[in-house]
């Protein structure tokens, strides 16, 4: 089992920036990637970021050239640095790690709004 916990959402106008973090703990070994999805009101839970252990970092379109996911694998985290946030972005962002096993895990979710 992982268990993730997400911090640094909040309310920003658009144009800001806000940074995510995500910490992991428990079987964190058997880490094969973390990334992050987001949730819109009323919405479906869509990819938004992915870095795995080994291979290419992917980004969904929308958000390509403004988000930045990084990790701090001596601290089992994964952190999005998001940019030039726009309204559309505002949603619940849930931190996301796929084990070795196949297994996915999820957080808490933290809130984003971005106002107009």
């Amino acid at each position: 089992q992982v268990q993730l916990v997400e911090s640094g959402g909040g309310l920003v106008q658009a144009g800001g920036s806000l940074r995510l973090s995500c910490a992991a703990s428990g079987s964190i070994f058997s880490i094969n990637a973390m990334g992050w999805y987001r949730q819109a009101p009323g919405g479906q839970r869509e990819f938004v970021a992915r870095m795995p252990n080994i291979g290419r970092t992917s980004y969904a379109d929308s958000v390509k050239g403004r988000f930045t996911i990084s990790r701090d694998n001596a601290n089992n985290s994964v952190y999005l640095q998001m940019n030039s946030l726009k309204p559309e972005d505002t949603g619940a962002y849930y931190c996301n790690v796929l084990s070795v096993h196949g297994s996915i895990y999820w957080g808490q979710g933290t809130q984003v709004t971005v106002s107009s």
